[in-house]
This record gives C-alpha cells, structure tokens and sequence, in this order.
C-alpha cells in the first residue's frame, strides 16, 4: 500500500497538466492549444509501438548525423526516415471497415486491486483480419495498466482483456478502447476502431473487522425483520401458558397439554433487532489516514450487514445518508458508493453540531459506531449516550504502535494493520 501511495504521489505530480476527468479532457482536445497539437496526437496514435522505439532512434541517428560531410549516418538516418514515412502513408490502406469494439468492466473495484476490462473485437465483414493490435485509452493519474495490450494474429471472434490498477477512489470515466490493423513491417497502424467510454467506481477496500461488540443494554428497536429476511411473522418463543379462548389451535403444545392436565399454548413475543448508525469524521489531511478510515468504515457496514443489525445512518463529515443495509434488506454496495466520492473536508462539525444534526435519527438508533481520526476526550461520545444510544469510538492512527486510550468503548487502531489486512476486534 505504501508503494502504492508513493506511485501516486508521483503521478499527480507527473500529470498536473493533463485533466483527470473525462469532461476535462474533451474541454481540452476542443481548446486552441488542444486543437495545435493534433498532428501530433495523430502521428503518436498512428505508429506501432515498435514505430515509436524507431522514430525515436532515428532522432538520435539523425543528430549524430548532421555533419553530412565529415560523416556518412545521414544516409542511415535517410533509411529509417522512409521506413516510417511510406509506412505512415500506407495507413489508409488498412482501416478496419466492419469491425466493432465493445468493452465492459465492472460497476465498482476496490481501491488498488486489478480490475480487468473485457474487451470484445467484432468481426462483421466477410474477411478475416489479420495483426490487429488492441489499445486502451490514456489513464489518470491514478492507473496504470497491469499487463501488455492483446493482439491478434488472426480476427475471427472473440475477446480479450486489459487489466489496470487504480489507486484513487471515485468516479472513472476513461476514453474509448481501439482496435487496429498493423500495416507491413509492423511499424504503424490504420485508423483505429473505437468503442464508447466506459464508467466504474473504485471504492474503499473493506477493513478486516472480526468482531464488533456494541454496549450492553443498547435499545432495539421493534418490528421489521419479518420484511427483512423472512415470510410471514417472525417471532421468538417466550414460554407456554395455559389456553385462553382465541388462541391459535397451532399454537397448543401437546406435551405440555399432557404433563400439566390442561390445553397449554406456545406464547411468542416479536423479534427484536438493533439499528446502528456508522459516522465517519471526513475532516482529516493526511491522505493515508482518510484511506485507512474509510477502508476501516467499510469493513465495519459489511461486518454489520452480515449480522443481526441494521446499518441505518452513514455520516461523512457533515452530510448525513440514510440507509437501510443489513438482514437481507439493501446492498452494501450503497454504503460503499458513498465512501468511494468522500473527499477532505477543512473542518469537521462540533460534537453538539453533529449530534443536533442528528437528532431526527437518534430516536429510532440503538448505537453509534464513531471512526474518527484523532480522540477528542470523549465530548461527541457523551453526547450521543446522552440521547439514550449506545456509542463505540474507533480511533485511527498513523503510527505502527496504537496509543493507549483511555475511555468507554473507545479503540484505537493503527493505518498499517488496517492496509495490511490484519483481523481488527473491536
């Protein structure tokens, strides 16, 4: 992961000037300067990758050798010039006429694994199509292609695959994958084929967490887990009773009846379960730790959809989401869409803001679980038990040695176990 945050720093800096959005990129190939630089765009894209390592080595060939009287490279210069020139003038004899190029990926990939784009050549004419060279688009800042783009010796039918890594969250929105035809010699390439755009969203990778105690004696909430995760009433047996008239006949319990003389029934009360509340504090400038507790918040929803609970609320700095992820109910793919598009926020809302904010909500909340990156003695904690919810605070650190703090339900949790994959207990 470190690597991976050093590789990004470089990049930014390596891409300053180019846009990082698809809607950046196409204000700027519309621009003037955008529009002055096509032929060169043209002569990048219309060359091999063979035909550029051979047009830069005829630029150094061609600088050695521009004493043409004390020096006889000029001539080799010449010679490599017209291989790339008659190439580059055979390109319109190889266009790619009836063939398509479709490509899909996934809707989302977590941040830093491989997510491949299946990438798929039809062949509509009544040839075939032989040396066709299959390329992805330029990528952000943030990717990086994870293998060598396909070719195909002969196109008949079929797909192929590119893989790349990403290591910004959010919205991608990359260009077109294009397929060519190599002219002889391999050297340069007809006029590609493009596909559409292609959309996805890299989100959070999910923490490890193994286990997650919220505080004894939280309150449940009644009613709805029949819609959750089963048909008809669910309820929990509570004991048995003597009948009284009006009781279900498929209540009675037989061997009750027969020990005890008289109609006995089974009594059931309704089944109960928790609603809990994820607030993530979203003000935090190290970008390492706003990775690491985000990553952390989506192991924790994914542990608690997993469970008895309901993940009702998700808090992002001041923004307030409501959802309904757990026991069948919703997707935990909400949750993490939302974390994949949070950004650094300057300043993080006072605990009696946040917790006024949340108000409307805490009423139907059984707990709190807070992921915060620093700890604030325990103010937005006691405000939240102080509505009558249950809170668990989760404390990231950078440091590779948690710090010992001292509080009621309080964690902490360092950003490298979290990336290394380690089982987090809380």
């Amino acid at each position: 992961m470190n690597l991976d945050i050093d590789f990004a720093r470089l990049a930014r800096w390596n891409h300053i000037l180019i846009p990082s959005t698809k809607a950046g990129r196409d204000r700027f190939r519309h621009s003037l300067f955008g529009r002055s630089i096509l032929p060169i765009v043209w002569l990048y894209g219309a060359l091999s990758e063979e035909g550029r390592v051979l047009a830069v080595a005829s630029v150094v060939v061609g600088a050695f050798g521009v004493d043409v009287q004390a020096t006889m490279v000029f001539l080799l210069w010449a010679a490599l010039a017209a291989l790339i020139l008659s190439s580059l003038l055979m390109t319109r004899l190889y266009r790619l006429d009836a063939v398509r190029v479709e490509v899909s990926a996934p809707r989302r990939v977590s941040l830093g694994d491989a997510i491949n784009f299946s990438v798929i050549v039809h062949n509509d004419g009544p040839d075939d199509r032989s040396a066709v060279r299959v390329g992805g688009p330029f990528l952000p800042w943030d990717g990086r292609w994870t293998g060598p783009a396909p070719r195909i010796a002969r196109l008949k039918a079929g797909g192929s695959e590119l893989g790349a890594r990403f290591v910004s969250r959010g919205e991608h929105h990359l260009d077109a994958f294009t397929a060519s035809a190599l002219v002889p010699l391999g050297l340069a390439q007809g006029r590609p084929v493009s596909s559409s755009g292609c959309k996805f969203l890299v989100v959070p990778r999910l923490a490890s967490v193994a286990r997650l105690r919220t505080p004894p004696g939280s309150r449940y909430q009644l009613g709805g887990v029949a819609l959750a995760s089963k048909t008809g009433q669910a309820l929990d047996l509570l004991g048995v009773r003597p009948y009284r008239a009006g009781d279900p006949v498929r209540h009675l319990h037989a061997r009750s009846w027969a020990r005890a003389g008289i109609p006995v029934v089974r009594e059931y009360q309704e089944e109960y379960f928790s609603r809990i509340g994820v607030v993530v504090e979203s003000a935090v400038p190290e970008a390492r730790k706003l990775e690491a507790m985000l990553s952390l918040a989506a192991g924790v929803v994914a542990h608690l959809s997993r469970g008895e609970a309901l993940i009702d609320l998700l808090v992002v700095g001041d923004r307030v989401h409501e959802l309904t992820i757990g026991r069948s109910l919703g997707f935990l793919d909400q949750a993490l869409d939302l974390l994949a598009c949070v950004e650094s926020e300057r300043t993080s809302p006072e605990p009696e803001v946040l917790v006024a904010r949340l108000g409307e909500h805490l009423g139907r909340l059984s707990c709190v679980i807070v992921v915060a990156a620093r700890w604030d003695g325990g103010r937005l904690a006691e405000r939240i038990r102080g509505s009558g919810v249950g809170c668990v605070t989760v404390v990231v650190e950078l440091g590779e040695t948690a710090s010992a703090v001292r509080g009621e339900h309080v964690h902490v949790v360092t950003a490298g176990a979290i990336e290394r994959g380690e089982s987090i207990v809380l």
